[in-house]
């Protein structure tokens, strides 16, 4: 069965068990996180191997989605071609973005932009003591990109905390 934050009873049943309940009330668990989790649940009668596939996490931002999975689910969840995504995407009306839960800062912009290509990531640390991440993409990469600017932006400030500035090489 698929790997979830909730427990497989309140999966199944539709009903919280108190410990879900209480992760829900604390808001470590969202209802946007209940809704993907039952999604794949039932997918998984139609992609078998959805049973391996570690989901952490659903974050929002406009019209896009990004569903964090574990390292070893990421290819599982973009085969079959992106039928997957693309019933995801028909179920919730949303763009979908599939990315990394933990692993390095790169790995994380690549899976963001893609299928633009990152050219390098730079840490700036501004007069404030602030810092946000430089990402410079290619000029192709402009046209490339599936979603705007400012919804990655804020995919980046609510899964990782880094402000993220965009740049294209010249």
């Amino acid at each position: 069965m698929v790997k979830t934050p909730l427990c497989n009873f309140c999966l199944k049943s539709g009903m919280l068990c108190p410990k879900c309940e209480a992760r829900v009330k604390t808001g470590e668990i969202g209802e946007l996180d209940i809704r993907i989790s039952r999604l794949l649940l039932r997918l998984e009668d139609k992609y078998p191997f959805l049973q391996n596939v570690q989901f952490y996490k659903a974050v929002e931002s406009g019209a896009i989605l990004a569903l964090l999975v574990d390292h070893g689910s990421l290819p599982m969840m973009l085969s079959y071609g992106g039928k997957i995504i693309r019933e995801i995407n028909d179920s919730l009306g949303m763009k979908v973005r599939i990315l990394e839960h933990g692993g390095d800062l790169r790995k994380f912009y690549e899976d963001l932009v893609a299928p633009a290509n990152v050219i390098t990531l730079n840490k700036i640390w501004l007069p404030d003591g602030s810092m946000e991440t430089r990402v410079v993409l290619s000029e192709r990469g402009r046209r490339r990109l599936p979603v705007n600017i400012s919804a990655l932006k804020e995919l980046s400030k609510k899964i990782r905390g880094i402000t993220m500035r965009v740049e294209f090489e010249k």
